[in-house]
Formats: structure tokens, C-alpha cells, sequence
């Protein structure tokens, strides 16, 4: 039976064993000891585009992932994506989507994740769906998303969702099960208190390192 082994590294960082491929996506935080078959970034951000972290995961055949913006700081087999492409390596389908802030601004005007320049993405393989939200607000695009079957999705607020609205995007995705992330020093049981009070969605809390099997 195919199973997705997500490591949450910190921060928005994981590492995504599935169909004998590493994944990691906006490696940032934590320790690396596999080199990766395809890397994913959210955006150009530094906590998330470290162009020193990726070029210490990297052979000579993995894929590189991201918007045009992360595109001009990282060298490799780069693919650049905008919402609505896809890739595919070997089994994986990765389809970018829509990450941004409508309601959280740097400056009258200027949002901290504009529209068009970051992505999440959902990572296909075996009938399974993982959804990494990127930095992003609970944005009208997630009402669209179906069949989900673990959303990782940020809950600290200030630059993205807090708890409470982490929480009304996991009520209106309805994926098996969520992982708070990027969370600061928020606490994310208060999320978890109201999905699983009003919804049949598992909310898992993961401790930096620590690793939630989907199978």
C-alpha cells in the first residue's frame, strides 16, 4: 500500500518520503540527511527560498520547483510554475496554486505575500493528495480544493493565518487530516479544539522532527 512518511522539519519545512522519492519542500529549518529527488518552494522569502540549504540536498538529477521570483536566487533543473501548471516526476504530479494575502500588509497597500508571487502546492501520486498551503491567507481558491487528504496548512499568524482562520480554511477544505505549520509560538490546540469539534478532519501536532505516516 503506497504511504506518504511527512517529516515537519520546522517552519513550513518538510521532507515527504512516497513512491521511493524525497521531496522536501521550503527547506529551511532542521536537518537534511537524504538528498532530494524534487524540491518545492512556496516563495522567495528567505525562511523558504535558502538557495545554501538547497544546494546541499541537491544531485544531479533533482527537480527544482518554484515560482519565477525563487527561480532567480536557485541553480539547477529548475521548473518554474505559476497557479494552474503542473509537473510531473516519475509517479509525483505536482500542481502549483494560488498562496497570498489579502488582509496582512507590510505597508498601506503592500501585502507581505502578493497575489501571483508565491504558490502552495498538491502533490499528487497513487490516488493521494498532500496540499502545501504556502504562506498564504484563508483564500476564497481553497474553497475550490477536493479531495484532499492532509492539508499542511500555516496557523501563527501575522504573515499568514492565525488559529482561528487555519482553522476555517481546514473546515472548508475538508481533507482527512491537517498539520499545523508555521506556527510560531502560537498555540495551534486551539485550532485543533474547533476542527475537530465541528468536523470529522484530524488534526495531527507535530513536534519539529517528528514524522505522520499517511497510508
Amino acid at each position: 500500500m503506497l504511504s506518504f512518511a511527512v517529516k515537519w522539519l520546522g517552519h513550513a519545512s518538510f521532507q515527504i518520503n512516497v513512491a521511493s522519492k524525497v521531496i522536501y519542500v521550503d527547506p529551511y529549518e532542521g536537518t537534511y540527511e537524504d538528498k532530494a529527488d524534487i524540491v518545492l518552494v512556496s516563495h522567495s522569502h528567505f525562511d523558504h527560498c535558502d538557495p545554501s540549504k538547497i544546494e546541499k540536498i541537491l544531485k544531479k538529477d533533482t527537480v527544482i520547483i518554484c515560482p519565477a521570483d525563487c527561480a532567480r536566487k536557485v541553480k539547477g533543473n529548475v521548473k518554474v510554475l505559476k497557479p494552474g501548471d503542473k509537473a510531473t516526476v516519475g509517479e509525483i504530479t505536482v500542481e502549483a496554486v494560488h498562496a497570498y494575502n489579502y488582509k496582512r500588509f507590510r505597508s498601506p497597500g503592500q501585502p507581505f505575500h502578493p497575489k501571483g508571487s508565491g504558490l502552495g502546492f498538491l502533490i499528487t501520486v497513487g490516488g493521494k493528495t498532500v496540499y502545501h498551503a504556502g504562506d498564504t491567507d484563508f483564500i476564497p481558491e481553497m474553497k475550490e480544493l477536493k479531495s484532499i487528504d492532509l492539508a499542511l496548512l500555516p496557523s501563527g499568524g501575522t504573515y499568514t493565518m492565525d488559529n482561528a482562520e487555519a482553522a476555517e480554511a481546514a473546515l472548508a477544505i475538508k481533507p482527512k487530516v491537517v498539520i499545523p505549520m508555521h506556527r510560531w509560538d502560537s498555540d495551534p490546540s486551539i485550532m485543533k479544539r474547533k476542527v475537530e469539534a465541528e468536523s470529522d478532519v484530524k488534526v495531527v501536532l507535530l513536534q519539529p522532527g517528528e514524522t505522520f505516516k499517511l497510508k
